[in-house]
């Protein structure tokens, strides 16, 4: 298999497979491919996995595209404007990332539920509550919104992130919240009243334009009637 992610703010990634490989996708992704690629749409590991996607905010099927009869090539389109990213799955490193991030992957990784172990993050730490874990071997693509900024954090050191700016992490990484200090703050800060922090080691990756934030944006001047 060979990629290549092209264009913005709408970004595709293009791959090329070989005769008889095939890549699965969330469904509605794919955007153009050669007629020789065969779809099949399943549940993908049975009731447990079904479920799993729909609270990770997933549809429930997936579709797989298969080369028949030679290569072929399939594109697959973000749904926001924003990044594709590939990450190479391994039993030393696995992805955990945001709701709705799964775009497309190759047939060796395995998308399940992630939940915080910690309560308190769970009602108050936004998308650190339910996130998908991507795990197995092989490569996923993930798309996120806006611009994309790194960290790498060291073992013990931390960052401060709003909810829904957290794309994905190294799943070696923690999260937790924090209380905003101050109660004029909370009140009139206009920031919330909790933010989550990442701890590492490992690699993060934020967004810088969350798409509930968009749309909070573009509500006052949608009308309706």
């Amino acid at each position: 298999m060979k990629y290549e992610i092209k264009g913005t703010p709408f970004p595709v990634v293009d791959i090329l497979l070989d005769a008889n490989e095939s890549v699965n996708c969330q469904q509605g992704a794919m955007a153009w491919m050669t007629p020789n690629m065969q779809m099949s749409t399943n549940a993908g590991g049975g009731l447990g996995k079904m479920f799993s996607r729909s609270f990770s905010g997933e549809s429930i099927f997936q579709n797989i595209y298969t080369a028949k009869n030679g290569p072929g090539e399939i594109a697959f389109a973000s749904s926001t404007p924003g990044n594709i990213l590939p990450f190479e799955i391994t039993q030393n490193r696995n992805i955990v990332a945001q709701k709705h991030a799964y775009l497309a992957c190759t047939q060796g990784v395995q998308m399940s539920i992630f939940f915080n172990k910690r309560f308190g993050t769970g009602f108050f730490g936004g998308e650190g509550f339910i996130m998908q874990l991507f795990s197995g071997q092989g490569m996923a693509f993930l798309e996120f919104d806006g611009s994309i900024v790194e960290y790498q954090l060291e073992q013990g050191q931390s960052m401060l992130v709003d909810t829904g700016y957290l794309a994905a992490m190294d799943s070696t990484c923690s999260i937790s919240i924090e209380s905003v200090a101050g109660l004029g703050n909370k009140l009139f800060g206009g920031e919330g009243f909790f933010n989550t922090k990442v701890t590492g080691p490992g690699h993060v990756w934020l967004q810088t334009m969350p798409i509930n934030n968009v749309a909070g944006s573009l509500r006052p001047y949608i009308t309706t009637g």
